[in-house]
Formats: C-alpha cells, sequence, structure tokens
C-alpha cells in the first residue's frame, strides 16, 4: 500500500488553495497553488486523499503541504502571520502609489506603422505637443505620488520631435529632487531616427535610457515600421549603434510587435536580437487598442496562432542559450520572476489590483490625464469615458475619480467571475481596459478574453517546463531569473 495514503493522523486542516490539471499525463499532472504563490505538483490520488484528510504525517508530500502553508495542525505552528506576511510582500505595490508616469510630448510623426495605435500627427506645427504649463502640472503630480522609485517615460508620437519639452521635464524633476531624493529613472520610447549629439549629450547627462522597436530583420521591420525613406531599419540600427557608443551598451532596449507576417518568422526575429547584441527581446502581440484596431484584419491573428509562434520561438531561444549566448524573452522572464519569487510584480499589467491608475497616470499632449497608456489609446476609438481628469487637478483628486473606481471593480483578479478560482491567479494580473476594448465591458468574460487566454497559456507552458523540462531548459530558464533587463521595469515599453 502506498503510505502517503495511509490515515494515521487526521488532525490537520486544509488552508485555502487551487489546483489546475496541467493535461500532460504524467504522473503528478495537477498543480496546486496557494495565496502566497508557493506551489506543488502531485497526482491525482494525492489530491484526493489532501482533501479527504486522508494523508499519512510522516510522508513527504506531507512535509511539503505543511511548508508550503497548503495544510497546517491546529494547535501546532501558527501559519497565519508568514502567510500575511508572504502576501504583504507580493501586493506591497498597493502602498506606493503610481510609479510610473508617462508624458506624452507629441503626436508627432514621421512613421506610418502599420499597427500604431494612435493617430499620427504632422512634422510641422506645435498643436499636437504638450504645453509648459501642463509640463509643470504633470511634473507636480509626480511628486504628489509616495512610491520612492519613480520612472518617467516620454512618448509620443517621435518624442524627441519635442526634445525641448524632454528637457523642460527633467531639469525640473531633477531640482525638484534636490530635496525630495526620490530614485528617479528616465526612459524615452522612441525610433531613434532624430538623435542628435544634443540629445546623447543630455541624455549622458541626466542617465537617460532609451527604448525602441526592432521588429526583427530588414525586410520584416521595414514592412511593419514604414518610413518616407524606406530605411527604417537601417536607421533603427543606427540609432542603436549610437547610443551604446556614448551611453554604454545596456542604455537601449528594444521591443518587437508582431504582426501576422511576424509569426512566420520566428527564428529570423531571435537571430536579428543576437545579430545587435540584444541580451532580451520580448515578444508582444497586437494590441486592440485605438488606430491599430482600424489595421487588426490585415495584421491580426487568433491568440492560438501567437501562442504556436511563441512556443517556436521559446525553444530557438532555448537552444541558442544552451549553446552560449544570453538571450531572454522579456515576458516570459517576468513570469518567472512572479513565479518562483515572493516578491510584488514591477511590470504593471501582471498586478492585482490593476496596476492601471494605481501604478501608472499618463499625461497627454492635450493636458488630460488617464490611468493606463492603452486608456489613453481609447480616445481613437471614439471612447474617452476613461479619463481622470486635467493635469491641474491633485494626484488624490485623480485618484479619487469614478474611472478609477469603476476599474477598481473589475481590477481584482482574486474576486473576478473566472479568475478568482483559477489556480494561475497568485502570478496573473487583471487587465479591466484590454476587457472593456474588447468586449465593451471592463469585467468582460474570460472565454473570450485574450488576455487570460494569453497569460493561462504561457503560464501552463511555464509550470509544464518548471516540472518535465530538461535540465539544459531548466538552467536556461533559472538564468534569465538571475539576469533581470531593462524589460522588468515598472514601464509600460515602446508602443508608438
Amino acid at each position: 500500500m502506498r503510505a502517503h495514503l495511509i490515515a494515521r493522523d487526521t488532525a490537520y486542516q486544509l488552508l485555502p488553495f487551487r489546483f489546475l490539471r496541467l493535461d500532460d499525463h504524467s504522473a503528478q499532472d495537477i498543480l496546486l497553488t496557494a495565496e502566497t504563490g508557493e506551489y506543488l505538483f502531485v497526482s491525482e490520488a494525492s489530491l484526493q486523499a489532501l482533501v479527504s484528510k486522508r494523508l499519512d504525517n510522516r510522508s513527504p508530500l506531507y512535509k511539503d503541504l505543511l511548508a508550503r502553508h497548503f495544510i497546517y495542525e491546529p494547535g501546532g505552528h501558527d501559519p497565519i502571520p508568514e502567510i500575511a506576511a508572504q502576501y504583504r510582500s507580493r501586493k506591497s505595490f498597493i502602498f506606493d502609489g503610481p510609479a510610473l508616469h508617462i508624458f506624452v510630448v507629441t503626436l508627432r510623426c514621421n512613421h506610418t506603422c502599420q499597427y500604431c495605435q494612435v493617430s499620427r500627427a504632422p512634422l510641422s506645427g506645435g498643436a499636437h505637443d504638450l504645453s509648459e504649463q501642463d509640463a509643470e502640472h504633470a511634473i507636480a503630480r509626480v511628486f504628489e505620488s509616495p512610491s520612492p522609485v519613480l520612472t518617467i517615460e516620454f512618448q509620443g508620437g517621435e518624442p524627441l520631435l519635442a526634445f525641448e519639452r524632454i528637457k523642460q521635464v527633467v531639469e525640473a524633476v531633477e531640482r525638484r529632487n534636490e530635496s525630495e531624493q526620490r530614485n528617479i529613472q528616465y526612459v524615452i520610447t522612441t525610433t531613434l531616427h532624430h538623435l542628435t549629439d544634443d540629445v546623447l549629450d543630455f541624455a549622458a547627462l541626466h542617465r537617460i535610457q532609451f527604448s525602441t522597436s526592432l521588429d526583427g530583420p530588414a525586410f520584416l521591420h521595414n514592412a511593419n515600421r514604414p518610413s518616407p525613406g524606406r530605411d527604417s531599419y537601417e536607421r533603427t540600427v543606427e540609432g542603436i549603434n549610437k547610443v551604446r557608443a556614448k551611453l554604454g551598451h545596456e542604455a537601449v532596449s528594444a521591443l518587437t510587435t508582431l504582426t501576422a507576417k511576424s509569426l512566420l518568422h520566428p527564428t529570423e526575429i531571435i537571430d536579428e536580437y543576437i545579430a545587435q547584441g540584444f541580451k532580451s527581446v520580448s515578444l508582444r502581440p497586437l494590441s486592440p487598442y485605438g488606430f491599430a484596431k482600424k489595421s487588426a484584419k490585415r495584421l491580426d491573428y487568433s491568440m492560438a496562432d501567437f501562442i504556436d509562434f511563441y512556443k517556436k520561438a521559446m525553444a530557438h531561444l532555448i537552444n541558442v542559450n544552451a549553446s552560449g549566448t544570453f538571450l531572454s524573452e522579456g515576458y516570459m522572464s517576468l513570469l518567472l520572476a512572479s513565479v518562483l519569487t515572493p516578491f510584488s510584480s514591477g511590470y504593471v499589467d501582471l498586478r492585482s489590483p490593476l496596476g492601471a491608475g494605481l501604478g501608472t497616470l499618463v499625461y497627454n499632449y492635450d493636458g488630460d490625464v488617464y490611468p493606463s497608456d492603452e486608456s489613453r489609446m481609447l480616445l481613437e476609438m471614439g471612447e474617452d469615458g476613461l479619463r481622470l481628469g486635467s493635469v491641474q487637478q491633485p494626484l488624490d483628486e485623480l485618484l479619487r475619480s469614478p474611472v478609477i473606481a469603476l476599474l477598481l471593480s473589475a481590477g481584482i483578479a482574486e474576486t473576478l467571475p473566472g479568475c478568482s478560482d483559477c489556480a494561475l491567479v497568485p502570478y496573473c494580473g487583471a487587465d479591466p481596459i484590454e476587457q472593456f476594448a474588447r468586449q465593451g465591458d471592463p469585467i468582460g468574460h474570460r472565454s473570450f478574453s485574450t488576455f487570460c487566454e494569453k497569460n493561462t497559456s504561457l503560464l501552463t507552458y511555464l509550470f509544464s517546463q518548471l516540472k518535465d523540462g530538461d535540465d539544459v531548459t531548466q538552467k536556461v530558464l533559472m538564468s534569465w531569473l538571475s539576469r533581470r533587463s531593462l524589460y522588468d521595469l515598472p514601464a509600460s515599453g515602446y508602443r508608438g
């Protein structure tokens, strides 16, 4: 008789947990997860024994369940203080206030990207630029946040076309921070096509980092991101090299946005990032927001197609890393950290309660304030209902907006239908803005949620690799966890 099914003592009690059948036909194909994010793989028989309180208290499984807070012994060690401390650590971001502050300094841009989320403005004129006065108000809002670490991200359009406004903001923030003493990080999300020596000198002086878009080799990048000179790829690579020469190799990061054409080239995209000397690649599906939605019929694909692409890309990445070239995938690195560390996620899309508004604020070029970059994009779909207010309003007033209340009502994953009983919810987030964009309702239905489909598929893939992956795969994944990259900053990343 199997020892772990012998009932010696039924004194233990169950603590809250969830479970998921991985359907991989292995002996231990059930994933158990605790509220704290602890996890364990068990068999069907062990799960039955656990819930019917027939576990042998001498078995290794019993000891594992006790140590990881799936069960406790009344009258014995009290697990509640430990559970509370772990839970508090995972949710510590709630107390920090907005840490990511996005300044949309202009809508002007010279690109005609097929998947762009905003309606671009002409290069000439300043009608679509953030005003000096609104920039000053936004800086005041930044410092009203209690967060000890602040990321200020400049977006567009092409933000370097409004470089004087960037200079104004950075210099004003630096003066204010002489007394505030916050940890300030600056990121400019840009095509890099408008770099000048003045821009690079200023970036060197103020430790500014750059984030750009690199969609793969020249044929793919130029197709996705056309420019008047038909040399978008060449100018982007030239810009990457200029930043590295002046500021160092790690001063520039890149993201790729995947169109239907991109999905045909997982190997080529990975190899391009290796060729350009990057240490991380972030494989992002298309967004359902704004101007990009108008191009969806030409560019879009099913989430199942994306997952199939992603697994092929991951297989190539594992082989590349195993051969001695380090290149991590940004989103998988974030999921790894969420699963294997006790800390809160710095990535706003994987937070519950949601990161929009609570962790991020966007100061639009027209002086309006939004809870996230995505909610700003809804303007392009004729929807401005997620506007928090004006940049002239104090932060506490903006965060008391009815929009924040609406988002919070749909922004705590542990309370949502379809999420509350999901074993993956400790590692996932709530994204009511995406549900609103795709389904017209901030709660939405998980059966039709691409956000849910993506995270469920990728987390299930990750757990399968942690359970059954060979030694090479597991070593590669652990190396990604130990070498966190720019993509783990609490920033939204380049979206233009």
